[in-house]
């Protein structure tokens, strides 16, 4: 049993339909709890997406990390000036962004700590001054990187595909590898990158898999999901230690 410690952990929450009434309820996987929970040993705090009603400030007063989840929704293509989505795509969730994107600008600001995992890599770019492809696989040369509609979970998400690692990089130094294989569960990817990110790994098709800050804190983002196989996978599990040693050691 690791120790707990006084560090508040922020997990962005999305808003989405629960019960047979349809109740609205903003959520975040347990997954995110439990890596909290079991490897950086800090209290996990769920942040509404209640949009303009948020107290951004105050969050990133108290905060002393921020985990930026994935989600079933996209991005709103409002806030990166992308096209309307078309009608059938995964629903967006622009109360969620109102909360997360100005979170991030303000986290990056202050050095706060800030693992942006799938949706929270695509929020990341869009915060820092980038765009969004909405659809990879509708990409000429791209496989697609959406979710299996599998019902079975250990398929779903199970490892999808390999990313190449930039060769000594940041994030090549935490994994310690410059090949993994991943799991893939998303439509939206980075087309234009922020000024102030820097591609850490692609995927075998040119899409970007992940990134880091060029500053001096703590800022990683990747397109898989670590928080579903850190129990088991040595890799993921590092993701979660870096970013865990980053906020006990910030002031």
């Amino acid at each position: 049993m690791i120790s707990r410690s006084s560090k508040l952990i922020g997990i962005s929450c999305c808003r989405k339909l629960f019960g047979v009434f349809g109740m609205l309820n903003h959520a975040a996987s347990d997954t995110y709890v439990r890596a909290v929970d079991l490897v950086i040993g800090g209290v996990p705090v769920l942040i509404p997406a209640n949009g303009d009603r948020s107290h951004v400030d105050t969050l990133l007063d108290r905060l002393d990390g921020l985990i930026l989840t994935g989600s079933r929704s996209n991005v709103a293509a409002v806030f990166y000036g992308g096209p309307p989505q078309p009608p059938d795509d995964a629903p967006e969730d622009p109360e969620r962004d109102r909360v997360t994107l100005p979170l991030v600008r303000g986290a990056v600001a202050r050095g706060l700590p800030v693992l942006a995992i799938c949706r929270g890599l695509q929020e990341l770019n869009v915060a820092l001054g980038g765009t969004l492809h909405q659809r990879l696989q509708d990409l000429p040369g791209r496989i697609d990187h959406s979710t299996p509609m599998q019902p079975h979970a250990p398929v779903r998400t199970g490892k999808a595909h390999h990313v190449t690692l930039r060769s000594g990089g940041r994030l090549a130094r935490i994994v310690e590898s410059n090949l993994l294989s991943v799991n893939s569960l998303h439509n939206q990817g980075i087309d234009r990158l922020a000024p102030g990110l820097l591609v850490e790994a692609r995927a075998t098709d040119g899409t970007i898999e992940a990134v880091t800050g060029t500053g001096p804190g703590y800022l990683v983002g990747v397109q898989w999901h670590p928080e579903y196989d850190f129990e088991h996978d040595a890799a993921s599990r590092r993701i979660f230690e870096s970013f865990g040693a980053a906020v006990n050691k910030a002031v």
